[in-house]
């Protein structure tokens, strides 16, 4: 039976386009992988493979054609022994193609030559090897988080830590916290406050100032079936005991078969504070994200800090809690109750938009949700995701929310080369390249050491400003 050839989609949003020209002739011999005709729209010149042999009996829609819809049928394909003037003047069989495939085949073609148009083949000849998610990704539904009917308290960052360490230290007998200062003192930062009168020197130990030895210590703890919570005073410190964390927290489960495991959590402030250095402002997402066999978590609010921190505890995995000191102090809600539970490896949306979606983790959504507030004014209207967890990083919201806005703009205080915001935009080219109206924008702290003098420190991180320039660039605006 004749097969029509439709008018392919070059993306999900194109409703039409121009047919630019022929490459073939009524009459012609046509072969799989033929090209036969180049298509435009305003973005991109592309051209269309056949997938089918045949003669090609007859063109319906002549060069230079404008304004072609998606799916119209633009020629037909007589199948080889087929009447030729029968096919021509009937039509109407099975399609050459469904328009929605071409972005997959797209997906799968070997690269143009350089000075060639790239093919979009009418259909998809074997699956892509890059990651393909459902036509419309489901973005995570945190609203059910927070129990219905709790009541809901004002809580510090700080205060919603050591609740979550303590609740959990009364739960479960095997877990236990160590590091500098976290006992006598009550904790650098205070997070550890009133631990060591509840529970006692033995659940609450005060360590020598030797990162590699006590969280080697830790980890011969976890492997053993306890539960212990690491603190670094900070993570610039956790340099030192970086081999404990990757080549025995980390690896230690794959290369015993599965037979032990490390229920272990490495926490303390992480990145920049005020004017404390280079050594002591080192943000670690990305080096630590990197890292198979690690889960890697950076809350910014008090009620996710409390959640995932307890879900970190219970996680059978080594966890790298990644807080900062800036938050620490500031105030959100938090619901009362124990058995409060944020799950590890999913973001939330925490301001729904329509026009671009801003994404961060941790300090990052101070600027993010600044941003939005100050766009809002301009009539732009920003999504904003906290990402929450960075390994496993739950990309389908993000896709979810690109496939809705056709924008990203991804913040951290991180450097740009190799960090977490780097992953977001390749995954987001993998997965939802044809949904996006502009490229992914980055906002970053600047590739330098962090300086101590506070005018330059402030220079040298990223600000509400930098993300509302870089929201409105891919909004053209």
């Amino acid at each position: 039976m004749p097969i029509d050839i439709l008018m392919p989609a070059l993306s999900p949003t194109m409703e039409q386009g121009k047919l630019a020209k022929w490459l073939k002739a009524e009459g012609d011999t046509v072969k799989a992988g033929d090209i036969i005709a180049e298509i435009e729209t305003d973005k991109a010149t592309m051209e269309v493979e056949a997938v089918d042999e045949g003669i090609l009996a007859k063109i319906l829609v002549a060069d230079g054609t404008e304004n072609v819809a998606v799916n119209t049928p633009i020629g037909v394909i007589a199948a080889e022994g087929e009447d030729i003037n029968a096919a021509a003047s009937g039509g109407g069989g099975k399609s050459d193609k469904p328009a929605e495939t071409a972005p997959q085949a797209a997906q799968s073609a070997p690269p143009a030559a350089v000075g060639e148009a790239p093919k979009v083949a009418a259909a998809p000849k074997a699956e892509s090897a890059v990651a393909n998610p459902p036509a419309t990704a489901k973005s995570y539904d945190s609203s059910a988080e927070f129990p219905a009917g709790a009541e809901i308290v004002s809580m510090t960052v700080r205060e919603a830590l050591r609740d979550a360490m303590a609740e959990e230290m009364r739960r479960d007998g095997d877990v236990f916290v160590m590091g500098e200062e976290v006992a006598e003192y009550q904790g650098a930062y205070k997070v550890t406050q009133g631990l060591l009168q509840e529970f006692g020197p033995k659940r609450v130990i005060d360590t020598p100032i030797t990162e590699h030895g006590f969280a080697g210590i830790g980890v011969g703890a976890a492997l053993t079936g306890l539960k212990p919570i690491v603190e670094f005073m900070t993570f610039n410190f956790a340099m030192q005991a970086i081999d404990q964390i990757i080549n025995s927290a980390a690896k230690t489960l794959y290369m015993s078969g599965g037979q032990m495991g490390c229920s272990i959590v490495f926490r303390g402030p992480n990145g920049a504070a005020a004017r404390v250095g280079a050594q002591h402002s080192h943000d670690y997402s990305a080096w630590y994200s990197n890292v198979p066999g690690l889960k890697v978590v950076v809350p910014y609010s008090a009620s996710d800090a409390k959640g995932l921190l307890k879900s970190a505890i219970r996680d059978p995995n080594p966890i790298i809690f990644l807080e900062n000191e800036i938050l620490y102090g500031r105030s959100f809600d938090v619901p009362k109750g124990d058995d409060f539970l944020i799950p590890i490896g999913k973001a939330k949306v925490v301001r729904p938009g329509n026009d671009v979606t801003i994404v961060s983790f941790g300090i990052g959504m101070t600027y993010a949700l600044g941003a939005a507030e100050a766009l809002a004014k301009d009539g732009i209207d920003a999504e904003v995701i906290d990402l929450r967890t960075i390994r496993p990083m739950d990309i389908e919201t993000v896709i979810a929310s690109v496939q809705k806005t056709h924008r990203c703009v991804a913040v951290e205080e991180g450097f740009p080369q190799s960090g977490v915001t780097a992953e977001i935009g390749m995954k987001i080219m993998e997965a939802a390249f044809d949904y996006l109206d502009a490229p992914v924008a980055r906002v970053t702290g600047k590739d330098v050491p962090m300086p101590y003098a506070a005018n330059l420190e402030k220079l040298a991180l990223p600000n509400v400003g930098e993300v509302v320039a870089a929201a409105k660039a891919v909004c053209y605006r």
